[in-house]
Order: C-alpha cells, then structure tokens, then sequence
C-alpha cells in the first residue's frame, strides 16, 4: 500500500531539483508526492542556508506541523540540504520531533533511511560528502519530471571559496557530473515532454569533466543539447564572472536554442568590497564579460544579486555598485543586506550598523526596480516568444515565460498551447510580470 510524502522546498533551483529526485527515490520504498499536508506519512524540509534566518523557518515549520499532528499519528520528519549539513546534531538536539538529518550528498540513501525509521525510530545523522556514489545511484532512477520547463544538476559544490559563502562548507567542493549522464538524462526529459532545460551548478560555468579522450565543457553540453530536436530552450545558471570562458560566450552567438538571458552574480561593484569578498574579479573584468556576452548576443539581457553592507563597505563603495547597475541595466536581480553565516572567514568581521545596511538596501533596490518596471514597460505593444508552461491555478489565464525568463499571463491561450512556443502581444505590465494575448503570426505580418 503506497504512502504520502510531503516535501517543502526552500531556496535555490538546485534545491527543487533535489526534491523532484527525493521524489523518485522514494517511490522505491512506496511513497508517493503529495500537496495535501493533513494526511501525511513522511514529512521532508529541503532546506536552504543561504538565506537570513534559514534554520528558524526550520523550526518554525515543524511547530505547525506538531500542532497538526497533535492528536494524530507522527509522521517520519526528514530535514535535508544545506541547513541539515551545516546543523545536523544541534537540530536533532534541540528538536526531538526530527527524526533525522539528511545533507545534500546523500539523499541517495532515503529509502536505507526510511525502513530503519520505519523498524526502530532511532535518529539519524546522514550528512556524508559523498557526490560521486549520490550521482551513481540517481542514475539508476530515471528522472520523472514532466513539466513544460525542468532542471538538470551538471555540478555541484564551489571552489571560489568567497569570503562570505557556506557554499563549500555544505556542499563541497566542485564535482561535475560525466557527459554521458546528463545527456541521458536530458533525453528522458524530453521524452517526458520537457521542453526546456536549465542546467544547474552551484558554479554552473566551472563545468568540467575529463575522460581519457577529451576534456568536456559546458559548452561542449550545450552544443549536444541543441541537437536534441523537440527541446525548444535551454538556460544555465548560476555562472561565476571568473569562468565565462570564450568558448561558452561564444555558444551564445552560435546556439540559437540558447536563451539570450544570464543570471550573472557581481555581488559588489567596488573593487575593494569584491577584494575582501575573494571574489576573484574585479569591477571591470566584469563589466568587460558582459560587453562580450553583448557583442556575442546583441538582445542578451542580465540579471544579478547584490550583497548590501558588507563589512568594510563605503558609501563610495555602495556608489559603485549603484553605478554598476545603471551601466549593466539588469533586468531581474535579487539583493540582500550582509548576513554573517557561522564558520564563513567573513562572520569574524565587524558588522556595518543595521540602519546603514536598511537605508543602502532601500535605495538600491528601487533602482533595479525602477530598471525592471522600465524594461518590461518596453515590451508593451511589442511581439514576443513566451513558452507555455501551465494553466494557471483557479483562472482561466496561461502562465508561460518569454526569452529573458520574464512571466507572462496569457488570457486567450488555451490547453493546446502548453508546451508550445506562441506569440503573445503585451498589452500592460508590473514589476515582475507582463500581461498579453496570443496571436498568430500572420496578423503580425499584416500588421
């Protein structure tokens, strides 16, 4: 008899890809995915440390779940990623209900761990780096994912080590997984009716596997793909500045399938704050990569994140990162204040004062949003490529996105359109999302 598991994500595009593969690995052991939380066998909180007060929301999430459970059967409790990594003991300390820790190399191991919990109710502390046997394994279980627009993990793990980053420490360092995995599972994707992928690394660009004949790239990925005939888009991210290498720059002039969009973090724009971040890249080398993706790809347009604050950071320093985003004109990107995080080399710095950090993050944000507003404001009355993804939830409107991965809502598609490439006109906008109908290309002619 089969059983519900229920899995939350938190953070990062890698992370949703874990829990669609947590997903698949449990169905060996007969659990099956559901969004219905009241009747549930196995409760799993993929988690993320990147963000402020990641290991609270933890807490805070399993104390509704116990007050549902109250006068029910307990289900297995499985925190996994990046804060079960960095957390373990003390979680499985400071809350009984746990019933165990799983870190991201080796969720591969769920239904191990699912039949001792289910035999002996002892807690569990799996936080093993081990990518390569994790690899190995979810190779054997195909990859079930049949939405419109799905993820490959092609690398994990970060050797930049900046000085702010827990990366390294809860992922590892870099491991990139062999070509002819990847491709097999981008065919089965296809198969499955995806049609586009996002290849996922925490250093995505650093991409690099060697077998005894070559040595392959993201690139040399990238150019395999766009052989695949019913894929119809392909994205990478997130990328480092110090990797956007020729070759991939000049995959975006040649590979029409690759979408002319880059999620390309800067973090700073002061060379002296990028210094004592160890990004590896300086403000100019930076904006030099971005006129050759430009130069390469004349529509590319860019998206980045922004730490706010940093210890150190001037106001001349923080100018330089206002000025940065005026020059580059992102037209998405995700800004914080500096949050230390335990055992990072940053977290012993002194901390600039929280009303400094609010004020800077304020009016840096209203820039990009101002620079968001303006360029979707653009595309108003314009012709675009969206790429259908669903139905939307309770209305009658169709979610899909255009080339630069903005949403668009669609009022006229209908289901036929889901997994297509269609022509929408934009008739008005917001911050974030645009608003269209469908309409064949022949009036566009007439027009």
């Amino acid at each position: 008899m089969s059983k519900k598991i229920f899995i939350k994500t938190f953070g990062c595009q890698m992370n949703e890809y874990d829990s669609n593969r947590i997903a698949d690995i449990a169905k060996k052991k007969d659990y099956v995915r559901t969004e219905d939380i009241k009747n549930i066998d196995c409760y799993v909180l993929n988690t993320c440390h990147i963000r402020e007060k990641a290991t609270e929301k933890v807490y805070h999430d399993i104390g509704r779940l116990k007050k549902n459970y109250k006068n029910k059967k307990k289900p297995i409790v499985l925190v996994t990623g990046c804060v079960a990594q960095a957390e373990n003991e003390e979680m499985l300390k400071r809350e009984p209900y746990i019933d165990a820790v799983v870190g991201p190399q080796a969720y591969h191991e769920l239904p191990k761990i699912l039949s001792k919990l289910k035999n002996n109710r002892k807690k569990i502390n799996l936080t093993d780096f081990d990518v390569i046997q994790k690899f190995d394994k979810l190779n054997t279980i195909k990859n079930s994912d049949s939405n419109v627009s799905s993820f490959i993990t092609i690398q994990e793990g970060c050797d930049k080590f900046c000085n702010f980053c827990v990366v390294p420490y809860t992922r590892g360092t870099e491991h990139s997984r062999s070509e002819k995995e990847i491709i097999n599972e981008a065919k089965n994707l296809v198969s499955n009716g995806v049609k586009e992928i996002t290849l996922l690394g925490q250093n995505v660009n650093a991409y690099n596997y060697s077998t005894s004949k070559r040595k392959i790239k993201l690139s040399d990925l990238i150019f395999e793909l766009q052989d695949l005939k019913d894929l119809k888009r392909i994205r990478y991210t997130t990328s480092h500045p110090k990797d956007m290498t020729n070759d991939l720059i000049d995959c975006h002039k040649k590979v029409k399938k690759l979408m002319p969009f880059l999620h390309l973090p800067v973090q700073s724009g002061s060379n002296k704050i990028l210094k004592n971040m160890n990004r590896k890249h300086t403000r100019e080398e930076y904006l030099s990569t971005i006129r050759s993706l430009v130069k390469a790809r004349p529509d590319i347009t860019f998206s980045s994140d922004f730490i706010v604050g940093y210890p150190g950071e001037t106001e001349k320093d923080f100018n330089d990162t206002l000025s940065l985003a005026k020059e580059v004109n992102f037209v998405n990107s995700f800004s914080f204040i500096y949050n230390p995080r335990p055992g990072t080399p940053a977290s012993h710095l002194k901390e600039i004062d929280k009303e400094t950090q609010k004020r800077r993050l304020i009016i840096l944000q209203n820039l990009l949003e101002g620079i968001q507003i303006k360029e979707n404001k653009k595309k108003v009355g314009k012709l675009k490529e969206a790429l259908i993804e669903n139905k939307m939830k309770n209305q009658t409107n169709y979610f899909g996105r255009i080339d630069n991965l903005t949403p668009v809502v669609v009022s006229n598609a209908n289901e036929k359109d889901v997994g297509k490439i269609i022509n929408v006109r934009i008739e008005n906008y917001n911050r974030n999302t645009l608003f269209g109908v469908k309409e064949n290309v022949e009036s566009e002619v007439a027009a």
